[in-house]
């Protein structure tokens, strides 16, 4: 596998997120262990506000694979059901209610996350770039999934324009992983590399690079060296940051 700077992950072990106020990374957890309040800021249900919904839910994510104690808010005025239904189909954990939490629960940190031109709270703002579908909804019988996939492999701060391409493209991806990881539960089992390990976690807990965990999932799949059974133990590790059901095929006929 090709060489990164990987000492970052171990030496750190902190998830870093750019401010959208000043362009500026910052800790996503100041206090260490310190709750962390995450807020989802919509205005709708489109596919721009299911993408802030589903940042919000790669960065809850995140945090608790850091140790984190996480409070999710859902935070609209209009659509909630809607769009709750839609997340929960794309595999987006739950977020509570803004309007029946109350009052805090002396949290170190508050992040907000939002769309771009939307909601300006005051505290740490992580901006969700728009997204315009080329045609209105999804195929019928499409996987949600495999939107989540499509939503993922492209940096939330750039728009994207999703049309049947990429869900196409991320539909074979998904397809090809769940088999390969199907395949891999009947080899024996080995651990993850700890360069393969750092990678995944220099990603993530650089600006929630999910792409580039996406990345090291590509290296890992052809990767001449590694044995079946790590390659498995990689993708479901990784798999409880991404959300993607990857093993769900296994057991299932050949």
């Amino acid at each position: 596998m090709p060489a990164r700077a990987r000492s970052c992950a171990y030496a750190r072990l902190v998830l870093r997120i750019t401010d959208a106020r000043t362009g500026e990374p910052v800790d996503a957890t100041p206090a260490r262990r310190g709750l962390t309040r995450v807020e989802a800021h919509t205005r709708g249900f489109d596919p721009t506000n299911l993408r802030v919904l589903l940042v919000a839910d790669l960065l809850v994510r995140a945090l608790e694979l850091g140790g984190t104690p996480v409070w999710a808010l859902l935070v609209g005025e209009r659509d909630l059901p809607e769009l709750r239904a839609a997340g929960a189909a794309l595999g987006v954990r739950p977020f509570e209610d803004s309007r029946d939490a109350g009052t805090g629960l002396g949290e170190a940190q508050v992040l907000h996350v939002v769309s771009e031109g939307g909601e300006t709270p005051d505290g740490v703002r992580v901006a969700v770039a728009p997204v315009r579908p080329e045609a209105p909804g999804a195929p019928d019988g499409t996987d949600p999934t495999v939107l989540r996939l499509a939503l993922l492999a492209h940096p939330r701060s750039s728009p994207l324009r999703l049309g049947p391409a990429a869900l196409d493209d991320a539909a074979g991806t998904l397809a090809r992983w769940r088999g390969a990881v199907a395949a891999w539960a009947h080899r024996p089992s080995r651990p993850i590399p700890d360069e393969v390990r750092a990678d995944l976690r220099t990603a993530w807990e650089d600006d929630l690079d999910a792409v580039g965990v996406l990345r090291v999932l590509r290296d890992v799949e052809t990767a001449p060296e590694l044995p079946d059974g790590a390659r498995f133990e990689t993708y479901v590790y990784a798999d409880r940051l991404l959300g993607l059901d990857l093993a769900r095929d296994l057991g299932a006929p050949a």
